[in-house]
């Protein structure tokens, strides 16, 4: 009887995300949604935000990057306490202090 051989996981680049803790984020995702908001914590599959603007793309008229600008101008407008995002989903991570406005 042959064995099945378990796939070789690398295990999850946790500590990567440690500088970016506490700090307030965009994340673009490979849906419609994009997530602004504090950066609470990271494990293996999951980030979790605090004080969230969970914005659907598709119900604005605005492109994405209008809508990430006026949210530096003016501030997040937290429409969640806390979310978990899978990391699978994740297209791109930034900070907001990061985002240039033009």
């Amino acid at each position: 009887m042959k064995k099945i051989q378990k796939e070789s996981r690398k295990p999850a680049d946790n500590e990567g995300w440690s500088t970016w803790i506490g700090q307030v984020v965009v994340v673009d995702t490979d849906s419609a949604y994009v997530y602004l908001g504090t950066l609470a914590g990271v494990t293996d599959h999951f980030i979790s935000l605090k004080e969230v603007d969970a914005h659907d793309r598709a119900e604005g008229s605005s492109t994405k990057e209008k809508y990430i600008m006026e949210a530096k101008r003016f501030g997040v407008k937290a429409n969640r306490r806390e979310i978990a995002v899978r990391k699978s989903v994740i297209v791109s991570l930034s900070r907001l202090d990061d985002v240039l406005i033009y």
